[in-house]
């Protein structure tokens, strides 16, 4: 479990590093309340980007961002609602993204980002 937690992190830190590369601002990372955490917050030009990240080791249960299912995609939804009503707005685009990144041992990682996906 620590390895998983440990290896999650280190995903969302190389995600936001990799979006800040790419010209996006991180606003948040790791927004949490009681109902859920969401990833990252980016800002990419105008748009508001709620970013899922997904971390694996290897391929063995698939590519990272496949598991982003339905049920978590409608928590992100509701968590980026509660998250948009505590800052002062207007909001005129969001976006939901995932930042699929494999980590396998003795290798670059692999980074990408799939702009809205949901």
């Amino acid at each position: 479990m620590a390895h998983n937690l440990a290896l999650g992190a280190h995903g969302e830190e190389l995600a936001a590093q990799y979006l800040r590369a790419a010209g996006m601002d991180i606003v948040e990372q790791n927004w949490r309340c009681r109902y859920g955490e969401l990833d990252l917050i980016a800002r990419d030009a105008e748009v508001t980007a709620f970013v899922e990240v997904k971390t694996r080791s290897g391929l063995r249960f698939g590519i990272p961002a496949e598991a982003v299912t339905f049920t978590k995609q409608q928590r992100i939804r509701r968590l980026a609602l509660l998250w948009l009503n505590e800052q002062q707005g207007p909001w005129r685009q969001i976006r939901f993204d995932v930042v699929s990144v494999l980590v396998k041992p003795r290798s670059e990682p692999v980074i990408e980002h799939l702009k809205a996906v949901f």
